[in-house]
């Protein structure tokens, strides 16, 4: 369990407040994910606070299933959401729960509201009842079927529960005020038919409740002392409150607080899933998604996930966060801790002509030199090497201090070399190879004679180096905010994948999925489970350079 953060904010203040004049006595929370979809940077958000405040507190957090629609819960879903919440660093022991553990305690409780005079069956559509509601300016009109006796109501709702009554003929509705300004409050839909087998209760049900209906419901049944929510539920307190009250049932304090919103993506599950179906993605893991499971996949920790959790803070107020801020929090934490290695992406070939034919040097090369401590690795060093294209010019511009015809440069922690010639295909003119000269005094990349070069290039020998491809990812969307315009779908990147085949180093040539490293001069990139030996996928998590930095520094 990771360590709890003990900055101040509202939620951290009323909690305390609470405790110290007894309102509850322990903490308990809840962390309440639908299982219709993968998880997301959203909801990593609403873990660190609900499972953060508890631990900080000295309580629990419950993990429980909001699984009152079937027709769209799966159990592929579940068991994605259990792995996610582990992975990020958080465990709710034996305490997992569902809704649908409390569907006869629900039931129970409609039929006590029912005897009360303060819930009815209503014929109408969900049409009728959507345009009889009213609107923010204008009451709602009441249902025909309003002032039904009780013995009527419980009779159908009955009916509607044993399946003698079609899917959408009928509805439970809450007696509440349809003149309310609050338009939750006016005679919300606690049930509806549908007679859609459960993952967990099979066909016992025919009718479903509400997420309004249940939610308060089963933080009630769960002694929740405190309901973290984001703040579009504000607007429910008062109906939650409301069937709480009239039920005379235990009740929790509800606290609201800002969702997140992240540039260049989106966090609606419906329209994350509607890119999987269609397959503008290749599923809920794409490392282009913010899933837990995407954002795992291209190489993001729990560690800089959490950090960027903390950072972002918790408001009263919707904001719009820089998707930069979450790179940042990755490379702080990648950067002291993962291993260096020398990768090439788009290869050019060097024959140093002067170095012995056949002949296989060892040299010292920093494993990591923010931690001194990691020591050094060996890399083989022969004739025949791959740099980078981007690392020569044969008519260099002003600036340029790599590779050129007649130019020395460093090759790290290898030698000086000095390009001589320039091999090309006689048919396309493609340059093909460069023959270089090395000096075998400047040995690790030194100048015994104190002469100086600007420009440094990594590079692999061709003979000690294994085939990878590299998935090169860039923002999802065109936009920062891809919903304007002609809608989410018209502002994809086209070029948010790029797959690239080079070379890595023959360490490497095995490496777990998932394992993570920087290739020097490349950026920070992550093992991908489409690896297999000596045909290796590394998706690259993020860049070297660090635009938030520079924002934060300004």
């Amino acid at each position: 369990m990771p360590e709890a953060s003990v900055s101040s904010n509202f939620i951290r203040d009323a909690v305390r407040a609470d405790l110290a004049d007894g309102r509850f006595t322990k903490v308990i929370t809840r962390f309440p994910p639908e299982p219709n979809g993968y998880l997301h940077i959203g909801h990593a958000k609403a873990i660190c606070i609900d499972f953060g405040i508890a631990q900080e507190f000295g309580g629990t957090c419950n993990l429980r299933f909001d699984d009152t629609n079937p027709s769209k819960e799966e159990q592929e879903y579940i068991d994605a959401i259990q792995e996610n919440v582990r992975w990020l660093g958080f465990d709710w022991g034996a305490r997992l729960y569902f809704a649908s553990d409390y569907f006869d305690q629900m039931y129970r409780w409609a039929i006590q509201l029912i005897k009360a005079g303060k819930a009815y069956v209503d014929d109408q559509t969900a049409e009728q009842i959507r345009i009889k509601r009213g609107t923010l300016t204008e009451p709602g009109t009441p249902s025909p079927y309003r002032n039904r006796s009780i013995e009527e109501n419980l009779s159908l709702f009955e009916r509607m529960q044993a399946g003698d009554l079609p899917d959408g003929s009928r509805v439970l509705r809450a007696k509440i005020d349809m003149a309310s300004p609050n338009l939750n409050m006016r005679d919300p839909v606690m049930y509806r038919i549908m007679a859609v087998p459960h993952h967990r209760t099979g066909d016992i049900w025919k009718i479903y409740p509400m997420y309004d209906w249940a939610h308060g419901l089963e933080d009630s049944i769960e002694e929740i002392s405190h309901s973290l929510c984001s703040l579009e539920f504000e607007d429910h307190r008062p109906l939650y409150d409301w069937f709480l009250d009239e039920l005379g049932i235990h009740h929790p304090r509800q606290i609201e607080f800002a969702r997140l919103e992240l540039n260049y993506t989106i966090m609606s599950k419906r329209k994350l899933l509607q890119m999987v179906e269609i397959k503008k993605v290749s599923g809920w893991d794409d490392p282009r998604l913010p899933t837990l499971a995407g954002l795992r996949r291209r190489g993001f920790t729990p560690e800089s996930i959490r950090d960027f959790c903390e950072r972002i803070g918790v408001a009263k107020a919707n904001s719009m966060v820089d998707y930069a801020l979450l790179e940042h929090c990755l490379r702080e934490d990648l950067n002291k801790r993962v291993p260096r290695s020398m990768a090439v992406l788009r290869q050019l070939k060097v024959v140093l002509t002067n170095y012995p034919e056949g002949q296989v040097e060892e040299l010292d090369a920093d494993i990591n030199p923010e931690n001194l401590s990691s020591g050094k690795r060996k890399v083989p060093f022969s004739r025949e090497l791959w740099i980078e294209q981007d690392d020569f010019r044969e008519d260099p511009p002003k600036k340029f201090f790599r590779l050129a015809p007649g130019r020395e440069v460093r090759l790290k922690y290898a030698y000086y070399i000095t390009c001589n010639e320039v091999v090309k295909n006689p048919q396309t003119g493609e340059i093909t190879e460069l023959h270089c000269t090395y000096d075998p005094a400047t040995r690790g990349g030194w100048s015994q004679d104190g002469r100086k070069v600007k420009g440094t290039s990594h590079w692999i020998s061709t003979a000690h180096c294994c085939p990878a491809e590299f998935r090169l990812y860039d923002r999802l969307f065109t936009i920062p905010n891809p919903d304007e315009g002609n809608g989410f779908l018209s502002n994809l990147n086209p070029d948010s994948l790029q797959k690239i085949s080079g070379y890595i180093e023959a360490g490497l040539s095995n490496a777990p999925a998932g394992n993570q490293c920087q290739f020097e001069r490349q950026g920070y990139f992550c093992a991908d489970p489409d690896s297999r030996p000596g045909a290796m996928v590394f998706n690259r998590s993020v860049s070297l350079k660090d635009s938030w930095a520079k924002i934060e520094g300004n």
